[in-house]
């Protein structure tokens, strides 16, 4: 037992530091997820400013504020809430002969940087849109997921707004995408990680991007826009489920794009009750009216 809390201790406290360090700029800033986060959000909320798409939304618009302590709990705080518990699970999965090559489909170490970045960014997306159409599909995860379909006006702080359950559902899938790989994460995986933020906020950010010819391969604001549309075409339960790629819901028909006017309504049917505060939204889904 006291392996297992000794290793739940040192998780904690291990993510504190590195997060702290983060913060006052001592670590290599290729893995300085704080402030790259901050920079990232700061130069597409500037692109939001310069070039609305919807140009009567203000500037802070409704829940910006909400949406920002969003970013910043889900991808630091809970982050470090959580750690121990992953470290204790990964030590009781080793100690049953459990590692990250037991299902390891490929083995990508002798392959080019390039082609491990780009085999890394697609298996991990696909995952995320897998993860992604399971979240709508099934009640008791819609009922989760609510919380980011709660947004009434998009902005990229958005992206980053989510109930903290999926962490616990997203983290063990992705993990899984990477055992396909035999657990390994190229050197260079800082620049997917950057890019898939990048993305994400884009895709929230009331700015007007649709790629070109490209929009087949690259999830964009348009197309996102309309993954958060109050109203579906019958009979589904959601579309548009691209995360980073967009190419997915291209393979999969679940892409719907009517119009580009920017100007539809989002949320879903009852959004009205549904709270207002990150507590209130933070606890739904447990309780039996839900």
């Amino acid at each position: 037992m006291k392996k297992y809390l000794d290793a739940f201790v040192n998780a904690f406290e291990g993510t504190i530091s590195w997060t702290w360090k983060s913060i006052i700029f001592e670590v290599p800033w290729y893995t300085n997820y704080f402030w790259g986060l901050v920079v990232i959000s700061l130069v597409v909320w500037l692109l939001e400013i310069i070039f609305p798409w919807r140009k009567d939304q203000a500037i802070f618009r409704k829940d910006f504020w909400l949406d920002a302590f969003y970013m910043f709990f889900n991808f630091f705080i809970f982050s470090i809430v959580i750690s121990g518990f992953y470290k204790v699970i990964e030590l009781l999965f080793s100690e049953i002969n459990i590692t990250p090559q037991s299902f390891a489909l490929i083995d990508m170490t002798n392959w080019s940087p390039g082609l491990q970045l780009l085999v890394f960014f697609i298996i991990l997306d696909f995952v995320q849109w897998f993860t992604h159409v399971l979240l709508h599909r099934y009640k008791i995860l819609w009922n989760f997921h609510k919380v980011h379909h709660s947004v009434k006006e998009m902005g990229f702080a958005a992206h980053l707004r989510y109930h903290w359950m999926e962490n616990i559902l997203y983290k063990p899938l992705k993990t899984i995408g990477v055992m396909l790989i035999g657990g390994f994460e190229p050197e260079q995986a800082f620049i997917v990680h950057f890019v898939a933020i990048a993305i994400g906020h884009l895709n929230h950010a009331n700015i007007k991007i649709t790629w070109g010819p490209l929009k087949y391969i690259f999830n964009n604001p348009v197309m996102h826009l309309y993954h958060h549309a109050y109203d579906l075409p019958e009979g589904k339960h959601g579309v548009n489920y691209g995360i980073s790629l967009s190419l997915w819901d291209y393979i999969f028909k679940t892409n719907y794009i009517p119009e580009d006017s920017g100007t539809i309504e989002i949320g879903f049917k009852g959004d009205d009750k549904f709270p207002k505060d990150f507590i209130g939204q933070n606890t739904y889904g447990f309780t039996k009216e839900n």
